[in-house]
C-alpha cells in the first residue's frame, strides 16, 4: 500500500496527538498539587486539635525508587534561583485544541446539522466565538462580584447558566458540534483562569518577595479559588471532548446530568 500525504490529515493527527498530550501533562499536575494541598490540609487539622500546636510542616512521598519531601510556604521567606511555574501544559493544551476545533468544526462546516439547520454554518462559527469569549467574560465577572463570596450561590447560578447554555447550543448545533463547543468553553474558561488570574497574581507575589516586602495573601487565595475551579471544570471537560465517540449521551439533558456528576467526582477526589 502506498503512502499518502494528504495535509489537513496530518495535521489533524499532530493537533490531536499534540492537545492530548499536553492535557494529561495539565491534568496530571493540576490534581498532584490538589493531592498536595489536600495532605497539608489534613496536618493542619491534627495539629490545630492540640494543646501546643506543632504542625508538620513536610508530606513525605515516594516514586520511582526516589524518596521526596516536600514543603509549603505560604509566606516564603527567601526566593529560590530558579522557580517552577507550570504554565505551558495549559497554554498549548488550549491552543492546540482551538486550532483542532477550527480546522475540524469551523474549517470543514460541522457546526450545523446536514439536514434543515436552523442556522448557517458561518453563523454558527460566529456564534461560537462570541460564546468563547463570553462564557470567560461572564465566569470572570461572576466569580470576581461580592455574590459569589458564597461558594454554594455561585455553583447554583453557573450550573443554572451551564443548562441554559448547553439546552442553546443542542437546539441550533450539530450534536457532536454543541459537545465539543461546550468543552471547548470550559476548557477557555481554565486556560484563562491559569494565564490571567493565577499566573499574574503569583508574579507579584513573587514582585512583593523580591523587593523585600510581604505579598498580598488575599490575592493568593483568589488565585487558588481559581486553581480549585479548574480541577472541578475538567471532569465535564474530558468527557465533552470524548463524547464523539458515544453516540448514547448525545441529549441536551444528559450532558447536564453528566457535567453535574463530575462536579462531584471532583469534590470526591480532592478530598481523598
Amino acid at each position: 500500500m502506498a503512502l499518502s500525504f494528504d495535509p489537513n490529515e496530518w495535521t489533524d493527527l499532530i493537533l490531536r496527538w499534540t492537545h492530548v498530550f499536553a492535557a494529561i501533562m495539565w491534568v496530571g499536575t493540576t490534581f498532584y498539587f490538589t493531592w498536595l494541598d489536600g495532605r497539608f490540609a489534613e496536618l493542619e487539622e491534627k495539629s490545630s486539635g492540640k494543646a501546643e500546636p506543632t504542625p508538620e510542616k513536610t508530606v513525605w512521598m515516594v516514586h520511582s525508587g526516589g524518596f521526596y519531601v516536600v514543603e509549603k510556604q505560604k509566606t516564603p521567606t527567601v526566593m529560590p534561583g530558579k522557580l517552577h511555574w507550570f504554565r505551558w501544559e495549559a497554554a498549548v493544551t488550549w491552543l492546540s485544541g482551538i486550532l483542532l476545533f477550527i480546522l475540524v468544526y469551523y474549517y470543514r462546516g460541522q457546526m450545523v446539522p446536514t439536514e434543515d439547520p436552523r442556522i448557517s454554518a458561518t453563523a454558527a462559527t460566529i456564534w461560537s466565538l462570541v460564546l468563547l469569549a463570553a462564557g470567560w467574560l461572564v465566569y470572570d465577572l461572576l466569580w470576581s462580584s461580592r455574590l459569589f463570596a458564597n461558594e454554594m450561590i455561585g455553583g447554583v447560578v453557573c450550573y443554572l447558566l451551564v443548562v441554559a447554555t448547553t439546552y442553546g447550543l443542542f437546539k441550533f448545533f450539530a450534536t457532536r458540534a454543541a459537545c465539543l463547543q461546550l468543552g471547548a468553553m470550559f476548557g477557555t474558561i481554565m486556560a484563562a483562569n491559569v494565564w490571567m488570574r493565577i499566573l499574574p497574581a503569583q508574579r507579584r507575589m513573587v514582585a512583593a518577595l523580591n523587593q523585600g516586602q510581604p505579598p498580598n495573601l488575599a490575592e493568593g487565595r483568589r488565585a487558588k479559588t481559581r486553581s480549585k475551579h479548574n480541577t472541578f471544570i475538567v471532569f465535564p471537560v474530558v468527557f465533552l471532548m470524548l463524547s464523539q465517540h458515544f453516540p448514547g449521551t448525545h441529549h441536551w439533558l444528559m450532558v447536564c446530568f453528566l457535567v453535574l456528576l463530575g462536579w462531584g467526582a471532583a469534590k470526591v477526589i480532592r478530598r481523598a
